[in-house]
């Protein structure tokens, strides 16, 4: 699954921006406490999910404020989570100060996280498809412009200021490919690159 991700590019600046590759299938983790209070933290005992995953509520009872709408949820029914423990989670943007009292039941779930270990990634921006290659970022030497972490899942891309600053194009198109060591290729970001030029130099 392609995700459509539009990206701006601040000339003379660094440009950073991290991502993650989710697959399913959609794992489960049962709840077994959440506080009022803001943030809302949920112990989920061996959840296994690194900070800035995302998850999403259901089935919880009491505090049915918390669980997504719909079945399956939403894109903006899961939240970005940061992990404190190994049985615990914090859902920053979630206040459950004045939710009603959780007592009992309820899930976590989100998507697998790929296991980038021995994976490669590329990424080219042209200024149409099928056109002109405009910028070239790789995870390999010597240019090792995109970090793959495999501990934390992240897909780090990075554009340096001096790179950025030296960029002559304003608008092209990008895709994000990712080669596992079988060598399947998926492409898991696409969309959109714009140039917003400096003013400080």
């Amino acid at each position: 699954m392609t995700t459509k991700l539009n990206l701006i590019i601040r000339q003379g600046e660094t440009f950073e921006r991290v991502v993650r590759w989710e697959t399913t299938p959609i794992v489960y983790k049962s709840i077994t406490a959440i506080t009022v209070s803001a943030p809302a933290v949920l112990t989920v005992p061996t959840h296994g999910l690194p900070t800035g995953w995302r998850a999403a509520v259901i089935s919880c009872n009491g505090m049915e404020e918390i669980n997504a709408v719909n079945t399956p949820p939403r894109d903006n029914e899961y939240h970005v989570v940061t992990r404190l423990s190994t049985d615990s989670i914090e859902l920053n943007d979630v206040n459950s100060a004045d939710y009603t009292t959780y007592t009992g039941g309820g899930f976590i779930q989100f998507y697998t996280p790929v296991d980038l270990s021995s994976a490669s990634a590329a990424m080219k921006i042209r200024d149409k498809i099928g056109g002109v290659v405009l910028m070239t970022l790789t995870s390999g030497a010597p240019d090792n412009r995109i970090v793959l972490d495999s501990a934390a899942h992240t897909i780090t891309i990075t554009i340096s200021a001096t790179d950025a600053a030296a960029i002559t194009w304003t608008k092209g198109i990008y895709d994000l490919e990712m080669t596992t060591p079988t060598s399947v290729v998926t492409t898991i970001f696409s969309g959109k690159v714009s140039v917003v030029k400096e003013v400080t130099t």
